[in-house]
């Protein structure tokens, strides 16, 4: 049904809008800013802060642009002197209650309050101040999210990110009054509650009350002492968010550009968390096809559907929310532990290194593999498999420390021995990606024929719905995999974890018929992850994605079973898919967490 046009004037400019557009996007239309701190395109709609008000002609009262839908003939300006008086008085309030030490805040010239209070010269302390001492200690209790009371102004945007996006709710507003304060389950700190890590309420802080934990210093030291080998590993989201922070519109690929930074920056060696995400569908996907052999050839209970276990954060939602469903995730390693296990193994032997001499690092889209890369299984070399996690914010701050002027770098290669990889692998930074890279070899090795899809482009796990189901028919399949002749392949793709929750509520109804689940915690997948630049958007996830296609379509080899290093790696040293060397380091066990 059509929605009424309706006409109206902003700042005497007449504009034409849909009925039920609010004043902020009728304003936007005609290119007017208006400031805001609570709103954000992904979340609903709060209008708490006041930051946005207007004046409409004929009302006594200020509106707030966000919450307010525009009437036939509205007359509204966004630039009255009411209206900027209010909005400066209501920034010099909120400054009155938040720690304004802003040159040594991590969210420092990325603060959007800081933004608008050096916008409307607010410098005067017309208020008192009323920061709590108690509040200026900063929660550092978990290994990927530190939450600093000091610096929160209570828009509520977490705790609706945390609820409506991810469905978790470890975070939600407590007390009221001057009391008020974001909080999590009784007050306990962030490494002891259901908080999943994924750092999606830090990607919408509009101050520095959240931020992801730095690891920063740690990585410049090992990189500075010369008894250390530092090898960096980078994942696919990693090339299509970075340049975003230094200098490129959203959805540029930087993947050359980034590797000679890291070469400048003094890293040993710098190679690509892709190697082992062809590993893992070479690993993932013959586990699949044994539980299905399991089932359907020896009538085996086993547990189906299977999920995939490349998310972090995902796997410690359902640890805590979905444990009874534990048996279902594939075993796998994510591509980073795998990648950390073998670089102080496979690497450390063919390099001629003691693996207690080897640093490796990770830069990760996500905060959550912070938290993994400390997980007690994560052991399997007989160290910490990977020692640092950096986020690509803090990549991208490291590139500006040393100086590299990261726009007119010439692009290299990722250098050799587990730096080798396939267009399939790039495409795990996307929602759908991992389901897709698996199919493209899955079914080959069992049909010996490509996917049926046009330039292997297996559309229908692609695109930016909460929840995409397919159907694919195997058929003409090789004498070894008869018993999967006819069957229908159903699988399902979910990102976000409020998504997931729907997915695995109906698997543990037994209401679905899946085969095969992908979930991503983060909206969009890895590419929105919560250590991508700010900021994140619908429209920027998009762009995102669409670079990580065309990387892949750009690849010299697209399935992850083609690639040499991968082949090699087999022959050499793990000799089979789910062989004894890969249980030891590619695989691992999940832990049952209480909700409360």
């Amino acid at each position: 049904m059509s929605k009424d046009i309706l006409n109206l004037k902003i700042n005497n400019i007449p504009v034409s809008v849909e009925e039920g557009t609010t004043i902020l996007d009728a304003a936007k239309k005609l290119n007017f800013k208006i400031p805001t701190l609570c709103n954000h395109p992904d979340l609903s709609v709060a209008g708490n802060c006041r930051v946005c008000v207007v004046e409409i002609k004929g009302q006594r009262l200020l509106s707030a642009a966000c919450a307010m839908p525009v009437a036939e003939g509205m007359e509204i300006l966004t630039n009255s002197e009411k209206v900027r008086s209010s909005r400066k008085h209501v920034i010099e309030l909120i400054l009155s209650e938040h720690n304004s030490d802003c040159t040594k805040c991590y969210k420092n010239e990325e603060c959007e309050l800081q933004d608008l209070a050096s916008e409307y010269r607010v410098g005067d302390h017309v208020f008192l101040d009323l920061v709590k001492a108690e509040d200026k200690i900063a929660d550092i209790s978990s290994p990927s999210i530190v939450k600093d009371d000091s610096k929160c102004i209570r828009c509520q945007r977490c705790v609706r990110t945390c609820e409506e996006l991810q469905g978790v709710s470890a975070l939600a507003v407590v007390n009221k009054g001057d009391h008020q304060r974001i909080s999590t389950f009784m007050n306990k700190p962030m490494d002891d509650v259901v908080c999943t890590n994924c750092g999606q309420c830090i990607n919408r802080c509009p101050t520095g009350a959240l931020t992801e934990r730095n690891y920063m210093e740690e990585v410049w030291d090992a990189i500075n002492d010369p008894s250390k080998h530092v090898v960096v590993q980078t994942a696919p989201a990693v090339r299509v968010g970075l340049g975003e922070n230094l200098g490129f519109e959203p959805g540029t690929r930087v993947t050359g550009k980034m590797v000679t930074a890291l070469k400048n920056i003094g890293f040993d060696s710098v190679l690509d968390t892709d190697f082992t995400a062809d590993l893992t569908i070479l690993e993932e996907g013959t586990e699949l096809l044994t539980r299905l052999k399991k089932a359907l050839v020896n009538g085996e209970k086993v547990a189906l559907p299977m999920m995939t276990s490349c998310s972090p954060g995902w796997i410690k939602f359902q640890e805590h929310l979905f444990p009874d469903l534990l048996n279902n995730l594939s075993t796998c390693k994510s591509p980073q532990q795998m990648f950390g296990a073998l670089a102080k193994t496979y690497y450390a032997e063919r390099k001629g290194l003691n693996p207690k001499d080897i640093v490796s690092v990770s830069i990760m889209p996500c905060t959550a593999k912070k938290f993994e890369c400390n997980r007690p299984e994560m052991k399997s070399s007989g160290y910490q498999d990977v020692d640092y996690v950096l986020t690509t914010r803090e990549l991208s701050r490291m590139i500006k420390q040393a100086g590299v002027d990261f726009i007119k770098l010439d692009d290299t290669k990722y250098d050799s021995l587990l730096g080798q990889s396939t267009g399939a692998a790039v495409i795990f930074g996307a929602t759908g990606g991992v389901m897709e890279a698996a199919l493209r070899t899955a079914y080959e090795i069992v049909t010996g024929r490509e996917v049926p899809f046009a330039n292997l482009n297996i559309l229908p796990v692609r695109g930016m719905e909460g929840v995409k189901e397919a159907s694919i028919k195997i058929t003409d399949v090789k004498p070894e995999w008869s018993f999967l002749e006819g069957v229908d392949l159903n699988i399902a793709i979910a990102h976000g974890l409020i998504n997931a929750k729907k997915v695995m509520e109906s698997v543990r109804a037994g209401t679905s018929n899946y085969h095969f689940i992908e979930i991503m915690a983060c909206p969009g997948g890895c590419l929105g992850g919560g250590g991508q630049p700010y900021p994140t958007s619908m429209e920027i996830r998009k762009k995102r994605a669409e670079a990580i296609y065309c990387e892949d379509e750009n690849m010299p080899l697209r399935k992850s079973h083609e690639n040499p290093e991968v082949t090699e790696i087999y022959e050499s040293f793990l000799k089979e898919p789910l062989g004894h060397k890969s249980h030891e380091l590619l695989h691992t066990h999940y832990t049952s967490r209480k909700r409360y």
